[in-house]
């Protein structure tokens, strides 16, 4: 029994979607790091903000589509195993990217893999069912719990990150991207990916169905701002607190935008090897990237516009050096140690003996 079956090809327009996530993510992060304010009054201001939130949660759901099509030729089983592994792996590099980067994705990343393993094999409408209910089952736990728990919003710091009670609280409940209510990106690309995105109609259906309920949801924010002004933070569109709105319109953009670069997202050569290297860019950002800003003192004191500068040259390095790479490489450096790491010992022989991966 094969894990799914989703189209048998590689669908090279997303990975040049999730090199587009990426930088949009690196812009946020950029941000971020430098401690500069964004206003929706500005002009920069309103672009940072549309990227917050959005671009990691298209980049999550393309990982959730990358899951069960990477699992399609695998015995159910195995590929259980491997994403099990995956899981192990990216929450080692997560935590100790979580030391020096308080926004870390990586640990989120690890329990999204863990759980969606459950799910291979599964109905993608059982997938896009709870992703649906998710956000919804997310509003009765922010009336059981507290959302300002731990954190320290003058500085944007997790008090006890670092406690046993913290720690669950902050990767269950209210961190950057809480298994609760984020997992729901993961299902709803586990579930878009067991249809058949080959087909133009489909392409069609997932960008206007997509865009149609994105700007319903924008509509009722607005309306709920004007007539329900006491429920606006909990109907808004921002990711702190990720509520309903805002995850119906962050996974409706990303279902919108995955149609539209089927349909017609140029297929750029380098684009397309960002989008093959994001762990080791996404790494990178923060290793080299902030950390060459904190040494020539950039971590402070900075506009929105040199923010945007900073992003883009870093960006420009980026899509240079994984082209650079991949003209050699299958994959990014990152990606090739946790392509091994994730291996059985018996497969590494037949790999290096010239056998098929």
């Amino acid at each position: 029994m094969t894990a799914s079956a989703p189209p048998a090809v590689r669908l090279t327009a997303l990975d040049g979607l999730r090199g587009l996530s990426m930088l949009g993510m690196v812009l946020v992060n950029f941000r971020l790091a430098m401690g500069v304010e964004a206003s929706a009054d500005a002009g920069l201001g309103s672009l940072f903000l549309a990227l917050e939130g959005r671009m990691a949660a298209i980049f999550v759901t393309l990982a959730g589509m990358g899951l069960v099509m990477g699992a399609a030729r695998q015995p159910l089983a195995q590929a259980r195993s491997q994403a099990l592994r995956r899981a192990f792996w990216l929450a080692v590099m997560g935590l100790l990217n979580l030391l020096i980067f308080p926004a870390d994705i990586l640990h989120f990343y690890a329990c999204y893999f863990a759980l969606g393993a459950l799910f291979l094999g599964r109905s993608g409408r059982l997938c896009m069912a709870l992703a649906l209910l998710l956000p919804l089952l997310y509003v009765a736990a922010l009336f059981r719990w507290s959302y300002d728990s731990g954190w320290d919003w003058q500085t944007l710091s997790y008090i006890d990150l670092w406690q046993p009670q913290g720690f669950v609280r902050h990767l269950l409940f209210n961190g950057f991207h809480p298994v609760l209510p984020w997992m729901a990106f993961f299902l709803w690309g586990m579930g878009l990916a067991r249809l058949p995105l080959q087909q133009r109609p489909v392409q069609w259906r997932l960008m206007l169905g997509g865009a149609s309920v994105f700007l319903v949801c924008l509509g009722v924010r607005e309306g709920v701002a004007l007539w329900l002004p006491a429920w606006a933070p909990l109907w808004g569109t921002t990711p702190l607190p990720p509520g309903p709105l805002y995850m119906f319109s962050a996974g409706a953009l990303a279902t919108a935008l995955v149609g539209a670069a089927l349909l017609a997202l140029p297929d750029w050569a380098a684009l397309r090897a960002l989008g093959r290297s994001t762990l080791s860019v996404y790494l990178a950002h923060i290793l080299l990237g902030m950390g060459l800003l904190e040494s020539a003192g950039l971590l402070s004191g900075r506009s929105l516009a040199e923010v945007l500068a900073l992003g883009l040259g870093f960006g420009a390095l980026a899509l240079l050096g994984s082209w650079a790479w991949l003209r050699r490489f299958p994959q990014g450096p990152v990606e090739m140690l946790m392509r091994r790491l994730i291996r059985k010992p018996g497969q590494f022989s037949r790999l290096e003996a010239g056998g098929s991966p």
